[in-house]
């Protein structure tokens, strides 16, 4: 059973808005995870290192954040099947890497700046994502 969250998902989703239009305007980047997150390792194309490396310490820190604000725990599910989850990374990196970009970069920043491009990848991903949580849901059953 999922929790019906509309003030925490609405706080969140403005957050969100914001460092994408704060990295825009700052960097004049798109908020792209899979590219920051990239763009982290050598070799270092640009200067932007140290914003990089703040932007993905600020998603490492939000639960830590949200601790200390609230006094409570983020509760999060991950499977204990590790190769399973290896699979899993390696395709959401291959998806990232075809489809130029990942979930927020089109999601987010693309569709907010009226792409075509992202509106396609993002259609893409989601009915691959509700598709997905149908066959193991209720085709597999678990």
């Amino acid at each position: 059973m999922t929790e019906f969250t509309p003030i925490a998902s609405t706080v969140g989703g403005i957050l969100i808005g914001l460092s994408a239009v704060l990295l825009m305007a700052w960097e004049g980047r798109i908020a792209g995870i899979s590219g920051i997150a990239s763009r982290l390792l050598p070799p270092y194309a640009d200067g932007a290192f140290p914003s990089r490396l703040g932007f993905v310490l600020g998603l490492v820190a939000a639960p830590l954040v949200y601790l200390l604000v609230t006094g409570n725990e983020v509760l999060q599910t991950v499977s204990s099947n590790l190769p399973l989850m290896a699979v899993s990374g390696l395709l959401v990196g291959f998806g990232s890497a075809y489809g130029s970009g990942c979930t927020s970069g089109h999601g987010v920043c693309g569709l907010s700046r009226l792409s075509i491009r992202s509106l396609v990848a993002t259609i893409t991903f989601m009915a691959t994502a509700f598709a997905t949580v149908f066959i193991v849901r209720h085709a597999l059953g678990t």
